[in-house]
């Protein structure tokens, strides 16, 4: 499978945002600072994602991105797809010219791997993925949320 950073580093930015997003746009730069990832990169990614209405950007002070849509509705498939990243384990691309300009012998074999994962992607979201997070304790250097519950009780 052809899984590169461009997949990986979306998937880990909207979780970022996810997790860091209230009321308030969360900039590109914070993300950048948080997950050591380029700043010019996740403009390129955050770019991809807008134009794939999996996030909104707000401009002027106070500004960045936020989410588009809720957190179940955005799949890491969705997010990989977005970014133009091929969710593909067959040499040929899925055409069927691997060997020869023909069928290999595994052909197959990788595309149903393509659609197993595709499937597994699309089956995890957002909400699960920040969930995931929550209950990772503090040793492990990840910090959690605030709970956005306890907030809005009062």
């Amino acid at each position: 499978m052809r899984l590169t950073t461009k997949g990986r580093f979306a998937v880990t930015a909207l979780l970022d945002l996810a997790m860091q997003q209230s009321n308030n746009p969360v900039t590109l730069a914070d993300i950048s600072q948080r997950q050591k990832i380029s700043l010019s990169y996740l403009e390129q990614l955050f770019a991809k994602l807008r134009q794939s209405e999996l996030v909104d950007s707000v401009r002027g002070p106070g500004g960045g991105y936020c989410l588009a849509k809720s957190l179940e509705q955005v799949s890491v498939a969705d997010i990989i797809l977005a970014v133009d990243e091929p969710i593909d384990a067959t040499q040929c691309g899925g055409k069927e010219n691997c060997h020869n300009d023909s069928k290999c012998m595994t052909h197959d074999l990788w595309a149903k791997l393509n659609d197993l994962i595709f499937e597994y992607l699309g089956a995890v979201t957002l909400k699960e993925l920040v969930e995931n997070q929550k209950n990772i304790p503090e040793e492990q250097g990840i910090v959690p949320i605030l709970d956005m519950r306890s907030s809005t009780a009062a």
